[in-house]
């Protein structure tokens, strides 16, 4: 069995405030636990009215606190933002407080707009090929024996795995190259997927953490007891997915019935790429669509991510996509 887990971005609903979506977080969490998940990450984004996860760490440190098993983690950190070493106390402290249930993924995007992360006093200036060099770094702060003078604290020593996240060949490259596990967000940015995939697993040097590859992709999911209503629900992610890309972010919105007919051939060509990596449907369609993509990607494990803003509604299509990758065919 393909394990399977969650990605969160704790949305915030159009009419909603982020106390709300934090509520929902770890109900969601609590519920994916029992479900079978493997994992539970929440993103790094910053000055996005429909995403409440912006102090990670926090948020992390909230859901591995009201759980019980489940691994919980970054999917990603944004790594540009940061000195490495705030990063390494900030997961030294929740490994400390959740022994061996803290993973620690890293992005090289800035999560934000150029005056967010301006905001943010990021040296807007700096290469971007620090990259590998500040993930060197934040895996040296782990070490038993750091070959830097500073030492986290707590940090070192500690076993907080790490992950590269990405979507494109940068990362897949990046990864294979650190012998680390790669997520790939196929969720949103699908076109280099099998490229990206056949790069990092030819290329995969094997390291102290992992001896061989190991490829975890993003995966959505909105799925209901009928057809209809799953494609009601999307309506939801997609409508603010057109919002983001045509610079209008907002709170997630509630759906709407006919979506795909007040939308231009631009815009459903736009959803129709980004979003392919998408199963929409019935019990018995999201298994089909589940076990299809697996067998194309010979994926290592799956995140599942549902952007659905009713909370029961997007309880269930958690449910049924854990039973989908849980039961026979």
């Amino acid at each position: 069995m393909t394990p399977y887990s969650v990605l969160d971005l704790s949305p915030i609903n159009q009419g909603s405030d982020a106390a709300q979506s934090f509520r929902n977080t770890l109900d969601l969490a609590r519920h994916a636990e029992r479900w079978g998940y493997r994992r539970y990450w929440l993103a790094e984004h910053h000055g996005m009215p429909g995403i409440a996860s912006a102090a990670t760490a926090v948020l992390i440190g909230h859901v591995a606190g009201g759980t019980t098993t489940i691994r919980v983690g970054a999917g990603g950190v944004m790594l540009p933002n940061h000195a490495p070493l705030v990063i390494a106390e900030q997961f030294g402290t929740l490994e400390s407080l959740y022994p061996g249930r803290i993973d620690l993924g890293l992005g090289r995007a800035p999560g934000s707009d150029p005056m967010t992360a301006r905001a943010m006093r990021r040296n807007l200036a700096s290469d971007v090929d620090e990259f590998p060099r500040d993930v060197e770094e934040l895996a040296d702060f782990f070490s038993t024996a750091p070959r830097q003078a500073v030492r986290a604290v707590p940090g070192t020593g500690l076993k907080v795995p790490l992950w590269i996240l990405g979507s494109s060949l940068y990362g897949a490259e990046l990864a294979a190259a650190f012998g680390l596990p790669y997520a790939f967000a196929s969720h949103f940015a699908p076109a280099q997927l099998m490229d990206a995939i056949a790069l990092y697993r030819s290329r995969f040097r094997p390291s102290a953490q992992q001896a061989t590859p190991y490829v975890m992709l993003g995966f959505n999911v909105f799925a209901a007891d009928t057809t209809d209503e799953a494609r009601f629900r999307a309506t939801s992610m997609q409508q603010a997915f057109i919002n983001l890309r045509s610079g209008r972010p907002a709170p997630l919105p509630p759906p709407i019935e006919g979506f795909a007919e007040r939308i231009g051939p631009a815009e459903a060509a736009l959803l129709g790429q980004v979003l392919s990596c998408s199963a929409i449907g019935t019990p018995g369609e999201v298994r089909a669509t589940l076990r299809d993509f697996i067998a194309r990607t010979q994926a290592d494990e799956l995140m599942i991510t549902a952007q659905i803003f009713d909370h029961a509604a997007r309880l269930r299509s958690y449910e049924i996509a854990a039973e989908s990758l849980t039961t026979d065919p």
